[in-house]
């Protein structure tokens, strides 16, 4: 590892690191928009397609909090440049599978591959730079990690349709190749690295396999299948319950743990872990909601929504190395306070929304949360791992991400159910004002009538087809309603974070953890 805070050689390792890290989260992104195209080609359903997101956010899960042991025993360098090689190489056989399963499998050891990318840079780049410029490391890997997902989807729509779906895929082969050359030259394992060759804690390894599997495909398919009104998913629920609590506890007395939970006895770590969790749930249910209420409520098409939801990942982006820059001046209590208060306000803007608003309206709040959440990013990764030795930087950084990935894919089941439940209750609510002795709706139905009436339509089916486009109407202002709550909902998650920024490590506590240059 080259010598922190000295020399050039810190941004060439931050470079490197950053490519394999912008490759995995694009990943995420860029295939979503071809799905359609892949059921074409390979003859699946849509239900079946979704495999290929979930198959990559189900593998990531589970690799990131053993990421720590793996280094330990095979080395970090030579076990991180391995799954550069195995996400690269995966990604060449999606892109040449014939069936669903092929793509399926190569999807979930991609996810394996980028699951490691993602966590074992962030430790590397807080183990390059200096302590003074922790704050500005992580705002560079909150870039690298932002900047991805915004463009996913446009880069993913555009090789889609100017090409084929399979070069989603391809264009990683390139640059994995490039990744995993700069990896052999520049990145070294960590002077205190410890290879063990021990015993492995294969039953904790089950235990959490089956629990945090058990979740994320809860949390996957449960708004499919009618959630707990389904044996599957009740069964699903209950693994993942007697999973998780037999793997902590499993781990908490074992002597040679899987993964070292004790670590989130340092308060500054366990605050910051749960707040990324929130972050997470606040950032990926709104990237869930608010495509789909501009294309099924305002008509946009799926390219003009991602246009329209640009705005706040640049305001992020710009941000982030900024809020870096200024990180030990102000301090992350006060960073990820006011983070969270203006991505508070954000969501009480989105939750006044209704059928009539254009992008302008949505165009603030948008910018008000990339200020927010590039606010929190920043702060909180640096303050959550400023008391971490370095040993364990590598085990706290998975156990981060993870809470943070368990959480997003929480949120975005959260805000599926509440929409499709809160929609229907809404609508039952709205449908019981709608009587004979209601004025507008009698006048609703005697105008779309007579229109209908005046055009050839005869007097019966003008009547049922006026009824039909009521009961549209009020589908409309019932999903808006919905959209509304959910939103509020998010707005009070946040203010009710604020008190444990008060946990959060002061920039002077890191430098009694910091170990000297070698």
């Amino acid at each position: 590892m080259a010598e922190a805070g000295r020399g050039p050689n810190k941004w060439v390792i931050a470079g490197t690191v950053l490519t394999g890290t912008i490759m995995a989260v694009l990943d995420s992104s860029i295939v979503n928009v071809a799905l359609p195209d892949m059921a074409g080609t390979l003859g699946a359903t849509i239900e079946e397609i979704t495999w290929v997101v979930s198959g990559y956010i189900l593998s990531t899960v589970i690799i990131m909090p053993i990421i720590a042991l793996l280094s330990s025993r095979y080395g970090r360098k030579r076990f991180y440049q391995a799954n550069v090689i195995l996400f690269t190489i995966a990604s060449m056989a999606c892109g040449m599978s014939h069936t669903l399963p092929e793509l399926i499998l190569f999807r979930i050891l991609q996810g394996v591959g980028g699951g490691v990318l993602i966590t074992v840079a962030q430790a590397i780049l807080r183990e390059t730079f200096p302590a003074e410029e922790q704050g500005m490391a992580m705002g560079l890997y909150g870039f690298g990690t932002v900047l991805a997902p915004a463009i996913g989807p446009t880069l993913g729509g555009w090789l889609t349709d100017t090409y084929s779906w399979p070069w989603v895929f391809f264009i990683n082969v390139p640059i994995g190749i490039v990744n995993t050359i700069l990896v052999s030259r520049y990145i070294e394992d960590p002077p205190y690295l410890v290879r063990e060759k021990g015993k492995i804690d294969w039953t904790g390894l089950g235990l959490m396999g089956v629990g945090l599997g058990a979740l994320q495909l809860m949390l996957e398919e449960g708004q499919d299948n009618d959630w707990f009104n389904s044996v599957y998913i009740t069964a699903l629920g209950v693994a993942a319950a007697v999973g998780l609590v037999a793997f902590v506890w499993r781990e908490l007395t074992t002597d040679r743990p899987a993964v070292d939970l004790r670590i989130l006895k340092n308060l500054s770590l366990a605050s910051g872990t749960a707040l990324g969790g929130v972050l997470g749930m606040g950032l990926m249910g709104s990237l869930f909601l608010l495509p789909i209420f501009l294309q099924n409520l305002l008509g946009f098409t799926a390219m003009d929504s991602g246009m329209a939801l640009m705005p706040r990942s640049l305001a992020m982006a710009v941000l982030m190395p900024v809020i870096g820059r200024v990180y030990n001046r102000i301090g992350p209590r006060i960073l990820v306070g006011v983070g969270l208060l203006v991505s508070a306000l954000s969501f009480w803007q989105l939750s006044h929304l209704t059928t009539s608003v254009g992008v302008r309206d949505i165009l603030l709040p948008q910018i008000w949360q990339g200020v927010g959440f590039g606010m929190i990013f920043v702060a909180l990764s640096t303050s959550a791992l400023a008391t971490i030795e370095r040993p364990k930087m590598t085990a706290a950084t998975g156990l981060y991400n993870v809470v943070r990935q368990v959480c997003g894919s929480v949120g975005i089941a959260l805000a599926a159910t509440e929409l499709t439940r809160g929609t229907a209750r809404y609508h039952d609510m709205i449908a019981e004002h709608l009587t004979a002795s209601n004025p507008a709706a009698m006048s609703f139905l005697s105008r779309v009538q007579g229109g209908m009436t005046a055009m050839g339509s005869d007097a019966g089916t003008a009547y049922h087809r006026a009824l039909a486009l009521l009961n549209l109407s009020v589908h409309r202002q019932a999903a808006v309603l919905a959209y509304n709550h959910i939103f509020a909902l998010v707005t009070i998650l946040f203010v009710v974070a604020v008190p444990l920024v008060a946990l959060l490590a002061k920039p002077a506590d890191s430098d009694a953890v910091e170990l000297p240059a070698e």
